[in-house]
């Protein structure tokens, strides 16, 4: 199981609106310097992701919580995303190719099988989607529910 750990935004009626950071690179070794993954990394974008999660604990903005997905389901919905309109481009090309016979009418086959395949990766994933989803594995304390006292022992 893949885990991240994500910042809560809001919380209501059992979803969870969390803010995750994304990560590019380790940020672990000593190699930065020569790290090709470390300067691309400073040339992207500074991407966070903001999404929605179900939670029947009640959850307070700022409270951290531990996100998991299993590989499998970031495999699969991976596949659906990549492969469905891939695999539409090429069958659709490859049909209108052969029933007409001209490479205008393969790239016009190739553009609907594509915007096709995108569909279909779209209601797959509306039907199958709750397989694919991360859930919350733990959760911190809220901020509030700490207290700490400074005594001067002098």
């Amino acid at each position: 199981m893949m885990r991240e750990w994500a910042t809560v935004v809001a919380w209501h009626e059992g979803v969870a609106t969390v803010h995750a950071e994304s990560k590019t690179s380790c940020n672990s070794c000593s190699a930065k310097r020569g790290c090709g993954s470390a300067m691309l990394n400073k040339l992207g974008p500074k991407n966070a992701h903001v999404m929605t999660i179900f939670s029947k604990q009640p959850l307070q903005a700022g409270q951290r919580v531990e996100l998991g997905i299993k590989e499998s389901s970031l495999l699969a919905s991976a596949m659906l995303v990549y492969l469905a309109p891939l695999v539409g481009l090429f069958a659709v090309a490859g049909i209108f190719e052969s029933l007409f016979a001209t490479d205008v009418a393969a790239a016009v086959g190739a553009l609907v099988g594509g915007i096709g395949g995108f569909i279909v990766a779209k209601g797959v994933a509306a039907h199958y989607g709750k397989r694919l989803e991360p859930v919350i594995l733990s959760v911190t304390l809220p901020a509030d529910a700490l207290r700490v006292e400074v005594t001067d022992v002098s």
